[in-house]
């Protein structure tokens, strides 16, 4: 069995990655139309009429497409509707053929894509609901659950550590808190930052965005501001928190760069925040903070769209390219020298390298060269 992500994501690499499409949506007849109806009906008689209106659009058989893109759009519609109603063990699997590390204290996974770590509203299946499974997997029916140390967002990938004990788990959330761990993250982003290699240090706070639709994203809170060609300080948010990431450029061309990125704070999505709005070079695939007033699929230029095979109306399905690619615990209990643990590039990611004529450094390409034959992600 493959990871949950793992198969919508594949269908983005496979066949020369040329597809993606949106995703078809089923369409009932409106609420007012059985409400209009000559003979009033009750709430249970209105429920039943609306679920066999939606059964029969289901029941529909979609024409099949001659365009070889849309087949594969559609093959896409019907994976992800599987994807929703995945076993809980088929994670559980997953995560165990990710695993990178494994000893008395610590369990290391390979974070797959578009899987959440905590459950939320809409969501069905979660990494934290699968801790017991995979524990039992691991070690016996008797085995305890699993803990999680820290998170990753849902479209992240990479590195997570989980601990066999609650009170090895509350260590290294410790050192994670106290800015012990070393974390790097390697993400492709569009444009180039100026300079090559830098720090960007700029408070993060959470606004409301008032625009078509009315939302809340993370965004900078800067210190100073030019006003007249002057530098003038302005009064600093007390909701804003100290962000400060640490960049360089490992590889570049005209218009893509891939990058490694070492996030000294740990603020909610502070790499995507300090790229887009700080260096103005979003992370590919980050369709929430490539623009500030509006919710809507990223804006990607002509010469990246074809390096990519797609048209603008598909880029919403390109997938964010973050990677939580290194993690450096020191010693811990009976561990005396620090730990360092690498995950390896889902294939997506390599693909999309590959596609933008970006190049991984030459020391981390054996590891990576296996990525799409693999399957990992």
């Amino acid at each position: 069995m493959v990871a949950p992500s793992s198969l919508a994501l594949r269908l983005w690499a496979w066949g020369s990655g040329r597809h993606v499409g949106s995703l078809l949506s089923l369409v009932s007849k409106p609420f007012c139309a059985a409400a209009a109806a000559s003979k009033p009906l009750d709430a249970q008689q209105l429920a039943e009429r609306l679920r066999a209106q939606k059964q029969e659009q289901k029941n529909k058989k979609e024409p099949v497409p001659t365009n070889p893109v849309q087949r594969r759009v559609q093959e896409l519609v019907r994976f992800t509707k599987q994807l929703q109603r995945v076993h809980p063990n088929v994670l559980a699997k997953a995560l165990k053929r990710g695993i990178v590390h494994q000893d008395q204290d610590l369990v290391v996974i390979n974070k797959p894509y578009g899987v959440p770590v905590h459950g939320g509203p809409g969501v069905q299946l979660c990494i934290s609901d699968v801790l017991p499974v995979l524990a039992k997997m691991l070690h016996g029916h008797k085995a305890e659950p699993l803990h999680l140390c820290h998170r990753l967002d849902k479209e992240t990938t990479g590195v997570m550590v989980l601990a066999w004990e609650k009170e090895v788990a509350h260590q290294v959330q410790e050192l994670f808190r106290t800015r012990q761990v070393t974390k790097k993250y390697w993400a492709v982003t569009v444009r180039v930052p100026v300079p090559a290699a830098g720090v960007v240090d700029i408070p993060i706070v959470e606004k409301e965005v008032q625009g078509q639709q009315q939302h809340h994203k993370m965004t900078l809170s800067p210190s100073y501001r030019v006003d007249d060609g002057k530098m003038v300080r302005v009064r600093t948010s007390r909701k804003a928190s100290v962000a400060v990431t640490q960049y360089q450029v490992l590889s570049s061309t005209v218009s893509s760069a891939l990058l490694e990125l070492q996030p000294i704070t740990g603020i909610k999505h502070q790499l995507r925040v300090h790229l887009s709005f700080g260096l103005d070079c979003p992370i590919l695939g980050d369709h929430k903070y490539s623009d500030w007033n509006k919710l809507a699929p990223q804006k990607l230029s002509a010469g990246t769209l074809k390096k990519l095979g797609l048209p603008q109306a598909k880029a919403r399905h390109i997938p964010l390219h973050l990677h939580a690619r290194q993690l450096v615990l020191p010693a811990l209990g009976s561990r005396e020298e620090e730990l360092s643990l690498v995950c390896r590039l889902p294939r997506y990611f390599v693909r999309s390298l590959s596609r933008l004529g970006l190049k991984m450094p030459s020391q981390d390409q054996n590891r990576d060269d296996g990525a799409e034959h693999q399957g990992a992600q």
